[in-house]
Order: structure tokens, then sequence, then C-alpha cells
């Protein structure tokens, strides 16, 4: 099969291996990180979170850093890109270790955020440049299998770590801060991985060397100005981010209603409603490996944007047909249907802006992207607070996403018939 001998390729490449370890070792760590944090505020017996408190708890971990990630976008465009990783994964383990003795010394609430918002706040830096490195170790036919496999391999990663991390705290009593520990070790490790790589192999492109780091934050808002008039100048890659956009605010609205109806609706004791989010994860994370394997063909034969189409058409029609039965087989069915979709549109959308975006702004331009991923997830989280009811199960919720999704595949759908980038 062609695709089988493109991945055989791909993995023959040294360098594209050595930084795919980066990021499986990285965001295996973000996952056992975030299910600390949210067994931490949601599953812990004497915190009856509603989903208002859920909401203002994202709102807390993701807005404030996601303001930081167009002048990331911008350092990443500045500093060596490899550096970026080795250093940023260092302070994130340091930083996880803070918040494991924060939890154990029971410190108050809001310092146990600001500490949580230190580590994914680096966190904006790593993501970002992992994205913008990519086409500089694959060649450009081949460019939506790499997208295929490395940020797909990294959220299994991190769904393999979030299910690390449930069955640690499943099994020891009060381990939170042990589980953070764990992350802190994977952080760590991700640091020596970058080691591998050469110094200047993953650019940018500039011959300014280091800039110091003040002149760069003083051109932070010039260059962030430049870098979005480029991404509005390439219609391809603005109108998939959109559609990314919109396929993430579902799918995070999605994600508190299932969190909601596992604390409370579908279990009577919050380590069994732990195990059965795990479970959700884990069956996404299923999804997101069926389209590492589908997209890659189906882009070729459909087209990028009409494959995006494809995903947003089929969310509509299955989501409501899944998800108003309010029980838990059909909405694990539901999370694997949604983790295939909303990756195989994100592989979609990342292949789309790579292309069409120069290399002196793809750090910038995958920053924008990531901010979009934060407010959107944000959102949908403030939105499902003000819809959903104290067990979760909210009609209104399931059939105006669903909406959402209909109107994003005829918005592909319109818009791929005249596009020369399919």
């Amino acid at each position: 099969m062609p695709v089988v001998r493109d991945l055989r390729v791909l993995l023959r490449l040294r360098n594209f291996r050595r930084l795919l370890a980066v990021r499986i070792l990285s965001q295996a760590a973000d996952g056992v990180y975030q299910v600390a944090l949210a067994a931490h505020v949601v599953f812990t017996p004497e915190k009856q979170a509603s989903a208002g408190a859920i909401a203002s708890a994202m709102a807390v971990l993701l807005l404030p850093y996601s303001l930081i990630g167009p002048f990331a976008g911008v350092l990443l465009d500045r500093w060596p890109r490899r550096q970026v990783f080795l250093y940023g994964n260092l302070l994130r383990s340091a930083l996880a270790c803070c918040t494991a003795l924060l939890i154990i010394g029971a410190a108050p609430l809001w310092l146990f955020y600001a500490s949580a918002l230190c580590v994914t706040a680096v966190n904006r830096f790593v993501l970002a440049g992992l994205s913008a490195v990519l086409p500089r170790l694959v060649d450009r036919e081949r460019l939506v299998l790499a997208n295929s496999l490395s940020p797909t391999a990294g959220t299994l990663a991190a769904t393999a770590g979030g299910g690390l991390a449930f069955a640690v705290r499943l099994l020891v009593a009060d381990s939170d801060a042990v589980v953070v520990l764990l992350g802190a070790a994977l952080y760590f490790a991700s640091a020596l991985a970058t080691l591998r790589l050469a110094t200047g192999l993953l650019g940018p492109d500039r011959g300014t060397g280091r800039a110091p780091l003040r002149s760069a934050l003083a051109a932070a808002a010039g260059g962030l100005l430049d870098g979005l008039r480029h991404v509005a100048e390439h219609r391809s890659a603005s109108r998939a981010l959109t559609a990314m956009t919109v396929i993430r605010f579902c799918y995070g609205a999605l994600t508190v209603m299932v969190l909601m109806l596992c604390r409370y609706a579908w279990t009577d004791s919050e380590d069994d409603g732990l195990a059965l989010l795990g479970l959700a994860v884990v069956v996404s994370g299923a999804g997101f490996f069926a389209a590492a394997v589908l997209t890659p063909w189906a882009a070729r034969r459909l087209g990028r944007f009409r494959w995006m189409a494809v995903c947003a058409g089929s969310a509509a029609v299955l989501e409501p047909a899944l998800g108003l039965w309010f029980a838990p087989a059909p909405m694990l069915v539901a999370a694997f249907v949604l983790g295939l979709i909303t990756q195989g549109t994100k592989i979609a959308t990342d292949t789309v802006v790579q292309t069409a975006v120069d290399d002196a702004y793809r750090g910038r331009a995958f920053s924008f992207y990531d901010v979009l991923f934060n407010v959107a997830f944000v959102a949908a989280a403030a939105v499902a607070a003000l819809v959903l009811p104290p067990d979760g199960r909210s009609v209104a919720l399931v059939i105006g996403v669903a909406m959402l999704y209909a109107g994003v595949g005829l918005y592909l759908t319109h818009w791929s018939r005249d596009s020369d980038v399919l």
C-alpha cells in the first residue's frame, strides 16, 4: 500500500524519528499532567464541581496563556527552535515539581492554578514549534502523512499518559502529587531526547542569530500583525483555520458534557466516574489513531477541504444520533467517531497551513492556530456552563453542536468547489 510505503520512508528519516520522540514524551507528560489537574479540581470528593466551575477552571488555565501564543510565535521565528524544546521541557519539569509540592502542602487553589498556568504557558512554545519545524524534515509529497503520524502520535501519547495517570490515581489513594511528579519525569525525558537533534537543524531561516529577549519582545507586536496579515492573504489557510476553530468548539462543548455525565449522571462515586471518563478518553484516542490511518488516503482521494467537509457532515449526522441517548455505550461510540472526525480535520488543516504559509511566518501562524484552539475550547466550556443542567443531560447542546457541524460542512463544500488547494 502507498501509505504503508510512505510511512516506512518517514520512519527511516533519522531526524524525523528524533523529533517524533520529543513530541511523544512531551505530550505523554501533558496527558499525565492534565489528568492530574482535572482529577484534583473535579473528582476530589470534597469538591462538588459544576459546569460553571469547570468552565472557570478552563478559563483560568487556557485564556491567559492564549495571550502568550502569538508572542511565542514571534519568538519561535527568531530563537533556535531546538533550544526552545530543550529549555522549555526542562522548565516544565521544574514547574511540575512545584505543582506537586503545592498539592502536598494543601496550598490555596489560586496558587495551584498559578503553578499550572506556568506549566501550560511554556507548552505554547513547544507545541507550536513542533508543528512549525515539520516541513524542514519531511518533503512536501509526504507532508500529509507526516501530519497524520506526528501530531496523532503525540495525541495518542497524551491519551496513554492520561490513561496512566488515571490508573495511578485509582490504584494509589491521595496520589495527585505522585501523578504530577510522573509528568515532571516525562518532561525531563523529552528534554533529554531533544539533545539528539542538531542545534541549527530546526531553523528558523534567519541570519540574525539569537535575538536579545528585549528586542524580540519589542518586535513582537509588529511581527504578529505581519504574521496575521500573511495568513489572511492565503485564503486556503485562513478558511481552514476558521473551520477547524468551529469544530474545536463543538468538541470542547461535548467534552464538558461527557465530563459532567461521568461525574454525576452515570456513576455514584468519584472513582467510578473517573474510571468511566478514562475509558472515554481511551476510546477517543482510538478515534485519533483511526484518523491517522484514514486521512492520508482520504485527503489524497478527495482533497483536503472535501475530506474536512466529509468529517463535519458525518459529525452533524452521527453526533445527535448517538448523543441524544445520554447513555454510556452510545456516548462511547460517539467519542470514537468525534475523535476520528476532529483529528482528521486537524491533520488536513495542519497540512494546509504548512503548505500555504512561508517558513519565516510559520511559527507565528501555528501560534495563532494554537490560540484559536484554546479560545474555542474555553468558549465552548462557557456555553456548556450556561446550557448544561447539573447532571449534564442537555438536548439543546447536542442539537446546537450538530447544527454547527452541519454549517461547517456546507461552508467547506461550497468553498472547495472553487479552490485550487484541495
